[in-house]
């Protein structure tokens, strides 16, 4: 009894600490809601002064119409009209000019305008700092109810690239040595905001190959336990019935990944090897001396609270055993804490698997209907410049060869052999 007591007071005293290392990030986080109006620069005057010409207008006017619409309309009780207010409601005489209204003409008046209605504005707002791949970066203007999707819209028309689903928004941190790509549903400001408001870290706009790879390829996340060389034979059409099955019923399937991962011990440079085991709630372990039977699984993390992140180099910062480490952390935390979790794979694949399968068990379906999003708008744009080059219809266009992989597994019957045997339920002798 001596010990349960002993093991449940240690909790409450976790609990405990956990609360008060939370509790100075949010009470930061509300102090510099009223006072950081901008990300990745030294101050808002350089922010603003970063904006181009236009986009600044568009602030000033935004602005304005807010702060106009929150003005009450005044009703006076007597309702005998002043002879001024009535000069004043009569058109002018032809020989009198009316005085143009005081509205700023500079970039200097405007900007001074733009400080002062950015503390008054009701939604809030960020001018942030865009880093891009060629070492340049671009200023954008955002707000609290835009979500990624929106802000990588306004990159596309800034930056004219091709609109690819992989584009992404990504941020870094340069203390944890960490980088995470923001999901398309979620709002940046809200993300941002987490951020301590002399942080290092950054936001980057980057095209991610892997960003979607649950669903250009979920054969390696539905039939992990398959060969490489089988995998890669799965046709199309397997491929969206794969994705039919674990997305597009009432509930959602989390691949069923397990194995061994290399786990940090707090405070310490020493990795201790694990079995680990994915759940839709979060990661769980086997106990030494246990077995792999869920009633003997131990929870490591739940995800509803946590994000997970890539790092950089931690082989050389940490000692772990390969460089393919992911970390799992409040959004809070910006600096090393015994709350972080870090584990280590011992290839880049299987980090591949951890961190996109820990996605879907994390957003589910969400992330189904950000892929989809992001489809439709590309094809949006193929069809508007396929419309543009009508034109050039009189250029003879050549066939297009079928795929040679449509053959290799042509119908549901083949799809289905190799689901049972990702799964373990077949006796199949082949070679996958």
């Amino acid at each position: 009894m001596d010990d349960i007591d002993g093991m449940f007071s240690h909790l409450l005293g976790e609990i405990d600490s956990l609360s008060q290392s939370l509790q100075p990030a949010e009470l930061s986080q509300d102090s510099q809601r009223e006072t950081t109006f901008s990300i990745g620069f030294t101050d808002l005057n350089e922010s603003l002064n970063e904006l181009e010409d236009h986009d600044l207008d568009a602030l000033v006017a935004d602005l304005g119409s807010e702060l106009a619409s929150e003005e009450p309309i005044r009703t006076e009780p007597c309702a005998v009209i002043q002879e001024s207010e009535l000069e004043a409601a009569l058109p002018p005489p032809p020989n009198r000019i009316q005085s143009p209204r005081n509205e700023p003409q500079t970039k200097t008046d405007k900007i001074r305008l733009a400080l002062e209605k950015l503390k008054e504005a009701k939604v809030r707002k960020l001018i942030i700092k865009v880093m891009l791949s060629d070492g340049g970066f671009k200023t954008l203007m955002v707000d609290e109810r835009q979500t990624v999707r929106e802000v990588l819209d306004k990159l596309f028309e800034k930056t004219h690239c091709d609109r690819g689903v992989d584009w992404s928004l990504s941020e870094t941190n340069p203390e944890l040595q960490i980088e995470r790509s923001f999901e398309d549903h979620e709002h940046l400001v809200e993300l941002l905001s987490t951020w301590s408001r002399h942080s290092e870290n950054q936001i980057h706009f980057v095209s991610r190959p892997q960003k979607y790879v649950m669903f250009t390829d979920p054969q390696l996340f539905y039939m992990w336990k398959m060969k490489k060389r089988c995998l890669s034979e799965v046709n199309h059409q397997a491929r969206e019935l794969l994705i039919k099955e674990h997305f597009g019923g009432s509930a959602l399937i989390v691949p069923d990944l397990e194995g061994m991962l290399h786990l940090k011990e707090d405070g310490k440079k020493v990795w201790k090897p694990r079995y680990f085991v994915l759940r839709a709630s979060g990661i769980y372990f086997v106990p030494k001396g246990k077995s792999k039977m869920s009633s003997d699984l131990a929870c490591f993390v739940h995800f509803e609270k946590v994000n997970i992140y890539t790092t950089s180099n931690y082989k050389q910062k940490y000692r772990a055993p390969t460089d393919f480490c992911f970390m799992l952390k409040h959004p809070c935390i910006q600096k090393e804490s015994p709350y972080i979790k870090l584990l280590c794979c011992d290839d880049e694949h299987t980090l591949l698997l951890w961190v996109n399968a820990i996605r879907i068990a994390k957003y589910g379906k969400v992330l189904y209907k950000n892929y989809q999003a992001a489809v439709q708008r590309t094809s949006n744009v193929h069809v508007s410049h396929k419309a543009g080059d009508k034109s050039n219809s009189h250029i003879p266009q050549t066939s297009q060869r079928p795929d040679p992989s449509l053959t290799k597994i042509a119908d549901t019957e083949d799809y289905m052999v190799f689901l049972q045997v990702s799964k373990g339920t077949s006796s199949w002798s082949g070679e996958c």
